[in-house]
């Protein structure tokens, strides 16, 4: 007898958030008020590079909170997505912030950002 697997609802809320937005980032709190320092890092990257984004409080939601992390096969929270890509978790947003990837990016897929603030997160981490 086949096995059918049943979409659940939480699967079903986390495809249709990274299908109806540019930039998603499921994180521990919201933007204005994140809940953990990795978050903390992620948002205030995104915010003080001026990219719009979704902010998902995975606190809110223990099924969100455990099926993104199935739906990415990655463990850890936050988790940014780009045009429906999985990113990564703070420390590739990270590196990839610092080395210019970011930039490309975001710059590949058509996000509108302030390049002059990446520029000045490189120069004070340099």
């Amino acid at each position: 007898m086949e096995e059918t697997k049943m979409t659940n609802p939480a699967e079903t809320k986390i495809k249709d958030t990274v299908a109806a937005n540019d930039v998603v980032l499921f994180m521990k709190g919201t933007k204005m008020m994140p809940q953990c320092g990795f978050s903390s890092r992620v948002a205030g990257v995104l915010n003080f590079m001026g990219i719009e984004f979704a902010d998902v409080n995975v606190l809110e939601d223990a099924d969100i909170r455990q099926g993104i992390k199935d739906y990415s096969d990655w463990p850890t929270i936050p988790q940014l997505y780009v045009k429906g890509e999985f990113v990564g978790g703070c420390d590739i947003v990270t590196e990839m912030t610092l080395s210019g990837e970011l930039d490309t990016l975001f710059e590949q897929n058509g996000v509108p950002f302030d390049k002059a603030a990446a520029d000045k997160i490189r120069e004070a981490n340099a």
